[in-house]
């Protein structure tokens, strides 16, 4: 018999909205907890964009799989009451909206809470819920510049640039995650609930560390260096016959295992080379001479030399090319799921794995409000008139 998942019996009421708040409602669900996403009747951002003629989204599908749905104007006052009993059989209650609008709409911390002493009422912002800057508005680009990342990332002697992905809002919901599932940890010894925050601009700041380093040992600001480590070489994306590579020795071992496969041996005393402070120190021509392998082979050529003698080193990879990831299908990361809007498409299970708990099944994303009757049923032991009608 197949045991149950970590989070099953743990119920949860998701008002996350665009990726930092449904991203831990994923977590959770993925874990096995009765996710339910509480939206307004006009739906969460994402939902709101495709009806508003875009696309259908697949952001929505990917973070809500395996979640209910639920209706819930919170500006009305049959609607708050839904919310009010709903979290008074919760054990969680996730939310990122701006700080203070769960205060104005008298459904907070401090009501919900009174309600259901037992809640993990967890919240996510950009800058928290205290200190001068907490009612700052703030999304994953402004994040960026606020807290630094802007100040770092980019080619030499260019503007500040914002990374590609949106890095901070997941960080954001990858913490607010492990700040509910200690605070349910905790309140199997105490009995009692708490407030959990996340600021983003926190989340984010241990990634900065290498910049940190150079900052605080050289009592300098660490400028942009483009794809180049400011301590290490070589590291640094290098071109090759059909695209490019990334390639870094972090060791002597590496850098002498990378002059064998580049049969180049006899540059293995010399004093340019010799140590990577030397390579630092001749950094341009250090790069240089890796290109010059790189630049006459092909991506596997490359890849395969270097694995083959222990060399880190991968291949840059478009996003086609790792959603056909032979390695992350075969450990089930990705599933095929039969969506109603989007088809046959592939969507990722959560990246904590539980021995003896294989991931997935995925179930699709659900309509907006296609579960209200069946929670309030659920949770709350049967329908009420107004509650249906709240809907």
């Amino acid at each position: 018999m197949k045991a149950p998942r970590p989070l099953a019996g743990i119920r949860v009421l998701d008002l996350g909205q665009v990726y930092q708040g449904p991203y831990a409602g994923f977590l959770l669900a993925q874990a096995g907890a009765d996710v339910v996403k509480v939206e307004p009747p006009r739906g969460e951002p994402l939902r709101r964009r495709e009806a508003h003629g875009g696309p259908p989204s697949y952001p929505l599908a990917f973070l809500n799989t395996n979640k209910r749905s639920v209706v819930c104007n919170l500006k009305d006052e049959e609607g708050r009451k839904l919310l009010c009993r709903l979290a008074g059989v919760a054990d969680v209650l996730i939310e990122n909206f701006a700080p203070g609008v769960m205060e104005r709409l008298g459904v907070g911390w401090e009501v919900l809470s009174e309600l259901n002493p037992q809640l993990i009422y967890a919240s996510g912002t950009a800058y928290g819920l205290s200190g001068p800057d907490h009612e700052s508005l703030g999304m994953d680009i402004t994040v960026q510049a606020w807290s630094g990342v802007m100040s770092v990332n980019g080619v030499v002697g260019g503007d500040p640039l914002k990374a590609g992905p949106a890095f901070i809002d997941f960080l954001g919901g990858t913490h607010l995650y492990a700040g509910i599932v200690s605070a349910l940890y905790e309140r199997e010894r105490t009995g009692t609930g708490r407030l959990v925050e996340v600021a983003m601009q926190e989340a984010v700041y241990p990634t900065l560390l290498s910049q940190l380093g150079v900052m605080h040992h050289e009592g300098t600001l660490p400028g942009r260096s483009g794809n180049r480590h400011g301590r290490v070489s070589p590291y640094n994306v290098y071109p090759c016959h059909d695209g490019h590579v990334a390639l870094i020795c972090i060791t002597e071992r590496h850098w002498r295992n990378l002059l064998g496969a580049m049969e180049r041996e006899d540059l293995i005393a010399d004093r340019r080379f010799r140590t990577n402070e030397a390579r630092v120190a001749h950094r341009d021509e250090t790069d240089g001479l890796v290109a010059e392998w790189t630049s006459a082979l092909t991506r596997a050529e490359i890849n395969e030399a270097a694995r083959s003698r222990r060399v880190p080193c991968a291949p840059v990879r478009d996003l086609a090319e790792v959603n056909s990831d032979p390695h992350l299908w075969e450990r089930g990361f990705f599933e095929t799921v039969d969506h109603p809007a989007l088809g046959s498409i592939g969507l990722p299970t959560s990246p904590i794995r539980f021995e003896g708990q294989p991931s997935g099944p995925l179930e699709p994303n659900p309509s907006l409000g296609r579960d209200t009757e069946d929670v309030v049923r659920d949770w709350l032991g049967g329908p009420v008139a107004t509650e249906r009608s709240t809907a």
